[in-house]
């Protein structure tokens, strides 16, 4: 089995969400109301998700919470992080897309943005998230920048990578990646 057939095997998005009556007719869960708002803009992410073709990320809820999701970004071909499934869970606020999602990577990656809990610092999931942004772009956003060892967070694991050590870097995430997200 290819890794193309593999993650299209994992793919979330084969799955018909819109129909869900569990979610659509549901005015409260355990501890949260949701959203009607929210509710809508996440069920017009999934219709796009569903109908364009995203090469090298796959997304949808984990199972009928429309504010859970989880994800699988595969690593960028010719980089450390080739070959390499990464999985995510999305946490998505009630005054989505007022908000940003709380995006936290599950599988092990070496990472100067990405610390040793899966949690990660860009900026577009912090303070430069805007309600133009979806999940999508977000999952695009993040596939961008796991191949590169960039310091986003000056106080993240590996702030003090020197340019110089990129070499050393590249070893050390490519066998991460092979230890941890070729699985």
């Amino acid at each position: 089995m290819t890794l193309d057939s593999e993650f299209n095997r994992l793919s979330l998005v084969d799955l018909d969400y819109s129909q869900s009556s569990s979610v659509s007719n549901r005015t409260e869960a355990p501890m949260r109301k949701y959203n009607g708002f929210a509710t809508q803009r996440l069920k017009q992410e999934l219709e796009i998700i569903k109908t364009d073709s995203f090469t090298y990320c796959s997304c949808g809820p984990d199972g009928d919470d429309i504010f859970k999701w989880q994800a699988a970004i595969m690593g960028a071909l010719g980089t450390p992080v080739e070959d390499g499934v990464y999985f995510l869970s999305i946490d998505i606020p009630e005054d989505y897309p007022f908000s940003p999602p709380k995006i936290k990577l599950q599988t092990k990656i070496y990472h100067p943005s990405i610390d040793e809990d899966g949690n990660i610092y860009v900026d577009i999931l912090e303070d430069r998230w805007t309600p133009a942004m979806s999940i999508m772009t977000l999952l695009v956003s993040i596939w961008s920048i796991l191949p590169d060892p960039t310091i986003v967070d000056p106080a993240g694991p590996l702030a003090d990578l020197d340019s110089a050590e990129r070499r050393n870097y590249n070893k050390k995430a490519r066998e991460w990646t092979i230890k941890y997200a070729m699985g």
